[in-house]
């Protein structure tokens, strides 16, 4: 039969396109049209082919006769987004929580194990090194600190060799092994062990756990060996870490003042500067700060943020350090025009209730200073003292020391001195335990929780063996007090105590299925940077995957970028829940199609931390949920159809709970959970029972797909590969029409293609698309390829499968096939052409036919701009705008400043988003970007027009192919009109105003700048360094004053 329809069809075909070809060869060179009924028979004639092709291989009128069986016998919903927003805030409450009193637990036994012990100067004990554990020398006997330290890979910890009874120890390079004060807080420390492995058995879903200690050294649990880079250094520091940064002090405005007088030309400056990039290491998200070079002028280091603080996240802070590299000394240093600068900073920004409301300080980076300048304290901090003055005296030199160290102690600061590069991170952090006093002496413990960052805990390579690449997660601390009554005044910080938390993990308290097709939950940061969300890219592949620099510090606004006011973003960063809806622009397909729909975002906080959740679900079928009724006994018997599999990125079963379930499959854990054959695991029972029904009404299609794979008659030429399906609940069938070995595109459904999969984040980019097209109608397209060249052999066809024939009704299954892209174009035409070019377009304005086979996946533009141009004037399609502020643009390494600027991408660099390999020596720097993408008019099923060229008329034909998403475009091609599509020039200076922007952010609930029974006196000194009687008694008199 198929036969005999193929024989009338191109019978049909022949007659009208002999008729075409006498009609256009009459009009050619004229201004009359193409004949557009010609076009419109060919049209109707081949999407009436392909259709048949796709619907008869998908199987997509049995699917959608089976739902409707069962039509009856299921209940709609329509979702509650405000309630379910709440009860996911819940639920990640609670899970937050068991982790902070995880935290607290170790707080609770560090203090105690400290207070019991007595420091012994010359105490001996072998610990475990991290470094050094299962070392030996040259004649096999364990290295000094190196014993034999068991490793044993565990699945739990990324399959890396860990030791789930010990911790182990690491210290950082720079600092000695044996040092008196690390022995001792590693021998106390040991108490931990205990209690981490107590934590880890409570709840087995820890990862990590740490005590960081004030003195530099790193204890981790479960223990783990480090490995040294290639030049045998270590370089972390737990010190720099934002967990202890921010657990241990509270938030701060700094102004940093940096010496460029000409003394301090040479390896003074180059310390200097290492030591202002240390200070920045020290600063986190919820910090503000600016640098301000000082001779006999002042010299911003950067001139855009003249007499103001900008926040000290990741982005602003490598700006900043870029600009310390135009540093040079020279001139005379005029200091108290610094001080008088830094002061009313300081004052003025403190005013505009932007910045910390909490601490203040001035950081002093200088060789020298020939006064105390006690009038400017006099005038501006005495006698409260609010700023606290740090000061670091550089070079070997200390004939001003005196001077400097009398400006830190009169103002509750801290004086050190740094003569070489080896100095200036202990030197930097002694600014740390001066700001900590406050909290300490209060005995506030803060349960502090990090923004999103990637783990470096541990070696990046073996980090990349995860096949979800870089581990992206959050960190809750907590600081670690000494309780000894003999240093209560002295406020001494031990340490802070911490454990991981994957942001996976959150992403498993969502379920996926209640949200819809285009629906996905996200949460951010009391800054308003993001925690998760599906758009935020934290990484980016050249050869490797790589981290982004400000990867840590998207905005929401980045994002949700169509919320230009930010009404959403300050609602949820001030903890309000509500709603607010907006129309959105969601790119898929690798940026380079997109959606437009109306999304409704529902929000409110999660107590106990500093985040908000939100929950965006899209209009129409996004917001209606159907339940279906099936008995266990009939969904476990389609379940074991050898073509069901399940989203693996999906929580039906918590196989994270007992070790013996962290590697069973959630099909299996279903099945096993059902049979009630492991009564531990814990499973959502309404997933699961949505599960067996759309096994059961997807069953019979599997012996659909095999009858026509039986039929040897059809398919003959092997021009469909795969028909595949995927419901609501995550559901998969797939059907191989060809051997494996004979696929054209093998990656295609599999965990190497993620768009094309169910994920945590989003539905296959087949079933998004098949959603948004007119129901009945199927959507084609070619796959993009990450490859330069960007050519695709396959094309995907899908349509979805809905309930009821209304916009409410939920969209409860997606089907499709995959077809060689010669087999498509076959059934396309073949016959000879006279003086037209003919292409079939899909409504994104791709090219997937036309003669010239190299064009295929192009864009249209790019090959008939001026036909383009035309269509969009003509409003057959629109152009849409579209930002990217997570962008990787190249630029040369000599000028970093276009790395910030706002790009604008033409549209034929934009369909080729991969970067091209350019002689002068390039790198990959965060841009912002502005490109557009295209999309046809739903009303607009047919168009014809002219072109006035330089010397000739184009004329042109564009019909809708019915039933698709595609447009067959026939145009004339013997009058030449060269056009490219119109795109703005936009300005690329805008970094400055994005730097000066300072958006609403919500400060930490609790500050602890001062506190009366300080010992302000405790504020550094130098070897041999005798400061004058009455530069030692003022500080003292206003000691008492202020108290």
């Amino acid at each position: 039969m198929i036969l005999n329809l193929l024989r009338a069809f191109w019978g049909v075909f022949f007659i009208f396109w002999t008729a075409f070809n006498t009609a256009l060869v009459d009009v050619v060179g004229s201004e009359q049209q193409i004949p557009l009924s010609v076009v419109k028979l060919w049209a109707s004639a081949f999407g009436g082919e392909i259709k048949s092709i796709a619907a008869k291989y998908s199987g997509s009128q049995l699917l959608q006769k089976k739902y409707k069986e069962y039509e009856k016998d299921v209940s709609i919903e329509e979702i509650d987004g405000l309630q379910l927003v709440k009860k996911l805030a819940k639920s990640m409450e609670e899970m937050f929580h068991k982790k902070s009193e995880a935290v607290r637990r170790l707080v609770e036994a560090a203090e105690d194990a400290h207070l019991k012990h007595e420091f012994d100067a010359d105490l001996q004990y072998e610990y475990f090194n991290a470094v050094l554990i299962n070392e030996r020398d040259e004649e096999g006997n364990f290295l000094e600190l190196g014993k034999e330290f068991i490793l044993v890979p565990n699945d739990h910890f990324n399959n890396l060799p860990v030791n789930v009874s010990l911790s182990d120890v690491q210290v950082p390079t720079n600092m000695y092994n044996k040092d008196p004060a690390i022995v001792n807080g590693v021998f106390w420390s040991e108490s931990l062990n205990k209690v981490f492995v107590d934590n880890f058995d409570r709840d087995p879903s820890l990862i990590w756990q740490y005590f960081g200690s004030a003195k530099g050294f790193f204890r981790q649990y479960p223990g783990i060996k480090w490995e040294p880079d290639e030049n045998g250094v270590i370089a972390f520091d737990c010190r720099n870490r934002k967990w202890y940064i921010q657990a241990a002090t509270s938030p701060k405005d700094v102004v940093i003042l940096v010496d460029v007088s000409g003394s301090m030309k040479g390896l003074r400056l180059t310390i200097a500067k290492q030591t202002v990039s240390s200070i920045l290491d020290t600063l986190g998200d919820d910090d503000f700060f600016n640098i301000i070079a000082y001779n006999e002028e002042l010299h911003y280091v950067e001139p855009c943020l003249n007499g103001t603080l900008v926040q000290a996240d990741r982005a602003n802070k490598e700006h900043f350090r870029e600009h310390l590299n135009k540093l040079f000394a020279k001139g005379i240093g005029m200091l108290d025009i610094a001080l008088n600068e830094a002061f009313n900073i300081l004052s003025d920004f403190n005013h505009t209730g932007q910045g910390s409301i909490c601490s203040q300080a001035i950081m002093l980076i200088t060789d020298g200073a020939v006064d105390t300048y006690d009038t400017i304290f006099a005038k501006y901090n005495w006698p409260d003292r609010k700023v606290r003055m740090f000061t670091y005296l550089i070079g070997r030199e200390a004939a001003f020391a005196d001077n400097l160290k009398w400006m830190a102690c009169a103002n509750k600061g801290f004086f050190t001195q740094i003569s070489t590069l080896a100095d200036v991170q202990e030197n930097v952090m002694e600014y740390l335990h001066v700001l900590s006093r406050p909290k300490v002496i209060d005995q506030e413990h803060d349960v502090v929780w990090t923004e999103a960052y990637i783990d470096s805990t541990v070696s990046l390579h073996e980090k990349l063996a995860d096949d979800q690449g870089l581990v992206l997660m959050t960190t809750v601390a907590m600081p670690v007090f000494s309780k000894q009554n003999e240093t209560r005044s002295k406020g001494i910080l031990l340490g802070v105590v911490g454990t991981d938390v994957p942001v996976k993990e959150l992403l498993k308290a969502i379920p996926k299925y209640k949200l819809g097709i285009h629906g996905y939950a996200f949460a951010i940061t009391n800054n308003g940077y993001i925690l998760t969300h599906p758009e935020l890219r934290p990484l980016y592949e050249e050869g490797k995957k790589r981290r982004k620099p400000n990867y840590s510090s998207v905005d929401l606004s980045e994002v949700e970028w169509e919320d230009r006011d930010d009404v959403l973003r300050n609602a949820m960063v001030n903890r309000k829940t509500g709603k607010f809806s907006m129309e959105v622009k969601k790119t898929v397909d690798k940026g380079k199609r997109v959606l437009v729909m109306t999304n409704d975002y529902y929000y409110t906080d999660i107590r106990g931390t500093p985040f908000s959740l939100g929950v965006a679900l899209s209009r129409g079928h996004g917001k209606y949920f159907f339940r279906g009724n099936v008995t266990i006994e009939e969904g476990l018997h389609d379940l074991e159809h050898p073509d069901v599999s399940l989203a693996d990125e999906w929580s039906y079963c918590n196989t994270d709970v007992h070790p013996e379930h962290h590697q069973m499959a959630q099909l299996e854990a279903i099945k096993l959970y059902l049979t009630g054959k492991e009564p531990l695991l814990q499973c959502d029972k309404e997933l699961v029972q949505e599960v067996l029904f759309d096994a059961v009404v997807s069953a019979p299609i599997e012996a659909y797909w095999t009858s026509l794979a039986l039929n040897k008659s059809e398919n003959s030429d092997k021009g469909v590969e795969v028909a595949f399906l995927g419901t609501r609940t995550g559901l998969s069938r797939i059907n191989l029409f060809v051997g494996p070995e004979q696929l054209t595109n093998r990656d295609f459904l599999t965990a190497e293609d993620k768009e094309n999969i169910f994920n945590a984040d989003h539905f296959p980019l087949w079933y998004r698309r098949a959603a948004e097209q007119i129901p009945g109608s199927f959507v084609y397209s070619i796959p993009f390829s990450t490859e330069t060249a960007n050519k695709s052999n396959v094309v995907t066809a899908s349509t979805a499968i809905q309930l009821l024939d209304d916009r409410k009704s939920p969209v409860v299954a997606a089907v499709g096939i995959q077809m060689k892209l010669e087999f498509f174009q076959r059934k396309f035409w073949t016959a000879s052409r006279q003086a037209i070019n003919c292409y079939l377009i899909d409504n994104n304005g791709f090219i997937l036919v036309a003669e010239d086979y190299r064009q295929t996946g192009n864009f249209f533009g790019e090959i008939e701009g001026a036909v383009m141009n035309k269509l969009l004037t003509m409003g057959s399609f629109k152009r849409i705008t579209l930002y990217d502020y997570q962008a990787m643009c190249r630029t040369n390494k000599e000028s970093s400043d276009s790395a910030h600027s706002l790009l604008d991408v033409s549209i034929v660099n934009i369909m080729n988003l991969t970067p091209k390999a350019q002689r002068l020596k390039q790198t990959l720097e965060p841009c912002d970007t502005e490109y557009p993408a295209f999309v046809s008019e739903r009303t607009i099923k047919e168009t014809t027009g002219n072109i006035a060229c330089d010397d000739c008329f184009k004329s042109f034909v564009i019909q809708q192919i019915p039933s698709s998403n595609l447009f067959m475009v026939v145009v004339d091609n013997e009058c030449n009109c060269e056009s490219l599509l119109n795109y703005c020039e936009h300005n690329e200076s805008l970094k400055c105003e994005r730097l000066k922007s300072q958006k609403i952010r919500r400060r930490p609930e609790t500050c602890h700048g001062f506190h009366p029974e300080e010992n302000a006196r405790e504020c550094g000194g130098v070897l041999g360094l005798s400061a004058k009687p009455t530069l030692v008694l003022l500080p003292l008199l206003l000691a008492v004053f202020s108290r």
